[in-house]
């Protein structure tokens, strides 16, 4: 009997945040949610990430209504929330009583699924957004944040998968933010994390950054994957996923099941092409090898923000400088992985020393606040003079940072109340008044697809909007 591999499709949450920035809006998946919905995936990625806030600040969607109009349109396939842990969507921990809460919020707005990790895998931060999920009766696999460095070993991960397990938990999956697994790693990694997690189903979740993203997904259902995370083929490759269509083809090759309808899914993505063009939008391209790549760490997309930030400074020519600075500043402060918030405080560590007089003369607090322990465990060691440096003289933090924070929900109703309900309560839990209020005045989400009016309005409609087509005959037959 052959393996079956399991999909999960990313299309309408991580696909889009890799090369639309995240501005994919709730109208655009409507005529493509229901078919992904039938195609035969294990779960369907919505929410999570960059996704709630952007939908917040600069598409004027609530997200929590997204989650409800999605899962109308999508009955077949469990929707994903995807969140940061104790962070949920922010680079702040939340009290206890927030996570909780958001927990059964989830679960009131349609979402069956839930996906937690933690940026430093501290599985201290995944146990109250992991027991409290559970308890809802939420599935619930947690991540392993993947990083190249000489303490993320496979023993290493082993060990943060028997957390995991101790927690109770119903899966685990690897987290590739940056794509460095390559082909040889995930042969080691897999085995190792599969020996420990026993019965329980291990998935992968990779980006195709260093253009090995589909080969090592491949190569992973060899040795103990049983579920990848993939886009659809309009949005995949380039800082996305592997593509489902061609993934699915090679499993096949080699003698796996894999039980996705790929005519819905090609369906999907011609769908996903007219929308894209029709707003402007790239499609992913596979990307060349990069060894550079490995060095920094550092998102496609994030690099591009740094040479325009830093070329409006007037130095855009630092861009290389930075980025090797800013593989140094990693080892220097004991590997933190490069996903946000790290890689955020990496990048502007790494511009302060490229552009001072001399290296951590200055220190952003954010840094200051994890080389003390404030975000949770720091995986390798640090020097201890630049310890001492970055430190001046505070006590490091050995509690779990969650704790930390005071109870905040009777503070917050009495402050800013009443509130029509727990969602919106949440939301004034995770933004100031000033966008809580924007969001509020816009009011429901419009819908309204792209495509409205069949294919041949949506094609007059791009045709009209081509300055250089001066006629347009269409004939019949």
């Amino acid at each position: 009997m052959s393996k079956t591999v399991k999909l999960i499709d990313l299309t309408l949450r991580d696909a889009h945040q890799c090369l639309w920035a995240t501005r994919m809006t709730t109208g655009m998946m409507r005529d493509v949610a229901p078919l992904l919905d039938r195609a035969g995936f294990e779960a369907i990625d919505l929410v999570g990430g960059a996704v709630f806030d952007v939908c917040v600040r600069y598409l004027h969607e609530d997200p929590w209504e997204r989650m409800r109009i999605l899962s109308e349109w999508v009955t077949e396939t469990p929707l994903i929330i995807h969140t940061r842990g104790q962070s949920l969507f922010t680079f702040e921990f939340f009290a206890d009583d927030v996570v909780e809460l958001a927990a059964e919020r989830f679960v009131a707005n349609g979402m069956r699924y839930h996906t937690p990790y933690d940026a430093l895998n501290d599985i201290r931060n995944l146990e109250i957004p992991v027991r409290k999920a559970r308890a809802l009766g939420l599935h619930t696999v947690p991540g392993l944040v993947y990083t190249h460095s000489p303490v993320h070993t496979d023993v290493y991960y082993a060990d943060k998968a028997k957390q995991l397990v101790a927690l109770g938990v119903d899966g685990v999956f690897i987290k590739d933010p940056s794509g460095l697994l390559t082909p040889e790693r995930i042969v080691t990694l897999a085995p190792a994390i599969k020996t420990v997690i026993g019965d329980l189903p291990l998935q992968l979740h990779t980006h195709c950054l260093s253009g090995l993203g589909p080969y090592v997904a491949l190569q992973a259902v060899s040795h103990g994957v049983e579920t990848v995370h993939t886009a659809t083929s309009t949005l995949a490759n380039a800082a996305s996923h592997p593509p489902s269509e061609l993934f699915a083809r090679n499993c096949r090759r080699r003698g796996f099941d894999v039980s996705v309808d790929l005519e819905i899914v090609e369906e999907a993505a011609a769908r996903l092409e007219i929308i894209a063009r029709g707003a402007d939008k790239p499609t992913g391209t596979p990307m060349e090898y990069d060894e550079f790549h490995f060095h920094h760490q550092v998102a496609g997309g994030m690099i591009s923000n740094l040479e325009y930030q830093l070329s409006t400074l007037g130095i855009g020519d630092k861009l290389e400088a930075v980025l090797e600075e800013a593989g140094q500043v990693r080892a220097d402060l004991g590997y933190p992985i490069v996903v946000s918030p790290f890689a955020q405080y990496i990048m502007t560590q790494a511009v302060m020393n490229v552009m001072g007089k001399e290296r951590y003369a200055s220190v952003p607090n954010e840094v200051r606040r994890y080389v003390l322990g404030g975000y949770g465990e720091v995986a390798g060691e640090i020097n201890p003079n630049l310890f001492d440096k970055i430190a001046q003289g505070k006590e490091p933090i050995t509690e779990r940072p969650g704790a930390l924070v005071p109870p905040a929900l009777d503070k917050l109703r009495a402050e800013r109340g009443p509130f029509a309900s727990d969602d919106d309560l949440l939301l004034a839990a995770f933004y100031a008044p000033k966008e809580y209020e924007a969001l509020k005045a816009v009011g429901s989400i419009d819908t309204t697809s792209p495509l409205e009016g069949g294919p041949l309005r949506t094609l007059v409609r791009e045709l009209v909007r081509r300055p250089n087509i001066r006629a347009l005959q269409i004939a019949s037959g």
